[in-house]
C-alpha cells in the first residue's frame, strides 16, 4: 500500500472506582478507524474489539512469529472490520472509455495494445464493501508513531458489490465473495513489508460470469535502508489462480512483479509494476464471451509510495 496518511481511534475506559493508592484506569483502543490512499486501493475501515481487550501490539515481531500466534487464537475471533474500498484508476479507466471513447481509442499505441487498459487492468470491480471477523494485531515501532494499516488479519473476510469490470466497460453484477486470509502491513519510517495469502470463492448474478475459487499470494517490501539496486529489498510479487466452481478447471492467471526505487532523504519511493492477466473462455459465457479460447492482457501500474 502506498500513502498511508490518516489514523484515529476511539478510546474506551475500563470501568472502576479510583482511590488515593490507585492510579487512573488506563485507556484502550476498542474502536480504530483507518484511512488508506493509494492510486488503486484506497478504503475506509473500522475495527471492533469484541473483548475488553484492545488490539494487541505485536512491535517489531517477525511475520512467522505473528501469525503463528495469530493461528492460535483463529478459533476464537476477537475483531470485527467494516470496509469500504474504491479501485481508482481502473474506475477512472473504465469511466474514460465509457464517457471519452475517442480519447480512449487514441491510446492504442500498436495494434491490440492499449496504454489506457494496460495501466488499469488486472481489477474485476470498481468498489467493494467488506466485513471481515478474526483477530487482528498491531505493528509498532518503539519511537515512531503508528500509521495507518500498520496491522495483521487473519480471518474471514466477506464482499460483496453491484458491478464488475471486463474490457474496461462497466457490467451490472451483484456479486460476493467469501475467502479466508491471513495478511499483514507492516509500515516503519524505513522500511515496508506487506504479504498476503487468500483462498476463496467468488459468486455472480450475472448469468454470463462464471463462479470461481481461487487461491492467491503477495509479498511486497520497501526498504529505504537498502541500496536503491538492491532488488529483493525493494520488490514484490502477486500471483493468483482462480478455477470453475465445482469442476476446478481453470479459468485465468494472474501474475505481477514490481521494482521500487526508493529516495531516502525524501522517504518517497517510486514503483513500477508489470504483469499479466490471462484468461480463459471459462470466465465469460454467452452475450460476454469474447469469442476465442483465451485472451492475454499485458498491464504496466506505476505508483508513488509516501
Amino acid at each position: 500500500m502506498a500513502g498511508l496518511t490518516a489514523i484515529s481511534a476511539a478510546a474506551d475506559q475500563d470501568g472502576g472506582v479510583a482511590n488515593s493508592n490507585t492510579a487512573p484506569p488506563e485507556k484502550t483502543d476498542r474502536v480504530q478507524f483507518e484511512l488508506e490512499w493509494d492510486a488503486y486501493y484506497t478504503s475506509a475501515a473500522v475495527i471492533f474489539c469484541m473483548t475488553d481487550e484492545p488490539i494487541p501490539k505485536v512491535g517489531e515481531k517477525n511475520e512467522f512469529d505473528v501469525y503463528k500466534d495469530l493461528l492460535k487464537q483463529s478459533f476464537v475471533p476477537r475483531h470485527l472490520l467494516f470496509e469500504a474500498s474504491v479501485y481508482p484508476m481502473p474506475s477512472l479507466g473504465s469511466l474514460i472509455k465509457q464517457d471519452q471513447r475517442r480519447f480512449y481509442d487514441k491510446a492504442e499505441v500498436i495494434d491490440g495494445f492499449n496504454l489506457l487498459t494496460a495501466i488499469t487492468a488486472g481489477f474485476d470491480e470498481p468498489y467493494a464493501v467488506s466485513f471481515f471477523t478474526g483477530n487482528v494485531v498491531s505493528f509498532e515501532k518503539k519511537g515512531e508513531a503508528r500509521k495507518a494499516g500498520n496491522n495483521g488479519y487473519m480471518g474471514y473476510l466477506i464482499s460483496v458489490g453491484d458491478y464488475h469490470i471486463k474490457d474496461n466497460t462497466f457490467i451490472y453484477d451483484r456479486w460476493c465473495e467469501i475467502e479466508w486470509k491471513l495478511k499483514g502491513d507492516r509500515v516503519f519510517t524505513n522500511q515496508t513489508l506487506s504479504w498476503s495469502f487468500r483462498v476463496g470463492t467468488k459468486i455472480h448474478n450475472h448469468p454470463d460470469i462464471t463462479d470461481s475459487v481461487y487461491i492467491s499470494l503477495r509479498r511486497s517490501r520497501l526498504d529505504f535502508d537498502a541500496p536503491a539496486e538492491s532488488f529483493l529489498k525493494n520488490s514484490g510479487f502477486e500471483y493468483t489462480f482462480s478455477a470453475t466452481e465445482g469442476t476446478f478447471k481453470p479459468i485465468s492467471h494472474h501474475f505481477s512483479v514490481d521494482k521500487k526505487w526508493p529516495i531516502k532523504d525524501k522517504k518517497i519511493a517510486f514503483s513500477l509494476v508489470l504483469g499479466f492477466v490471462w484468461e480463459t473462455d471459462r470466465k465469460y459465457t454467452g452475450n460476454l464471451s469474447r469469442n476465442k479460447s483465451s485472451d492475454f492482457q499485458l498491464f504496466i501500474r506505476p505508483n508513488i509510495y509516501f
